[in-house]
């Protein structure tokens, strides 16, 4: 009786669901926690530049898109949380495994691909960032005169793909920073910067060119000003180029964390 080969994708899906499994236990019973972590500083700055800054705004120059600076701002704030937990909630799981409970090292004992092991940790990272963004959403719904425009499949699509990039990029700072300090450099000069450069306040296209160019190294650009257009412009407007952008960052990410899971030594 001959025996069937599993197929390699099959069992790359499948080692990564196992990965996230070992994740998801742990997450499960701090869903409201995760839910609400990452509302704080998308909420301030709704009341702040939003409500507070934004009627101001409104009078001197009225948005492109949306009917107000605050439904301007309202798809940058869904990019910025679900950004800050994907990559922090995954850097500091990494980091508690490495550093605190100490056992990473069997995990990287698992008989499975180095690259299931980064989807599966990056997968928990998407969970988490979902999560946050879905709190966000609500809020938002709150402020906009059409809430079913931020529920419609290309939105929820560039959601995933930044929740992916973050978590990825969670996974490879987690498996290289040698303490939570570390921690702290990256988010301080990686994504507290990232937060207001990235699209999230401003339309870069109205930029000169020189800043024009930095911003749009950032993907959080490509996040924000795809979620902006997905929820207020026709499909006909919509930025295609951020879609690929998004996926090609991701699996770049990809292929980095399981080479540093190859090699990692803990």
């Amino acid at each position: 009786m001959k025996s069937i080969k599993a197929n390699p994708l099959q069992t790359l899906l499948a080692d990564s669901l196992t990965v996230f499994w070992g994740d998801w236990l742990d997450l499960r019973v701090r869903i409201p926690q995760v839910a609400a972590s990452g509302l704080v500083s998308p909420l301030i700055y709704i009341l702040a530049f939003g409500l507070g800054l934004g009627s101001s705004i409104d009078r001197v120059a009225p948005p492109e898109v949306g009917d107000s600076y605050l439904e301007f701002i309202l798809p940058g704030m869904v990019a910025l949380s679900s950004m800050v937990i994907s990559f922090g909630g995954t850097t500091f799981s990494i980091c508690g495994e490495r550093l605190f409970t100490k056992n990473f090292e069997e995990m990287l004992l698992y008989p499975i691909h180095p690259l299931a092991l980064h989807l599966g940790k990056m997968l928990a990272g998407i969970v988490r960032g979902l999560l946050t963004a879905a709190s966000v959403i609500l809020v938002a719904i709150l402020f906009t005169r059409e809430p079913l425009s931020f529920l419609n499949p290309l939105f929820l699509l560039l959601l995933v793909l930044n929740c992916a990039v973050f978590a990825g990029l969670g996974v490879i700072v987690g498996l290289n920073v040698k303490s939570l300090e570390s921690v702290g450099l990256f988010n301080n000069f990686l994504i507290v910067p990232m937060s207001f450069l990235g699209a999230t306040f401003f339309e870069p296209s109205t930029l000169p060119a020189v800043l024009k160019v930095i911003v749009y190294l950032l993907p959080l650009t490509y996040t924000s000003v795809g979620l902006r257009a997905a929820a207020y412009r026709p499909l006909a407007e919509f930025p295609w180029y951020s879609i690929p952008m998004l996926l090609a960052v991701a699996i770049a990410l990809s292929f980095i964390g399981a080479y540093q899971f190859a090699h990692q030594q803990d």
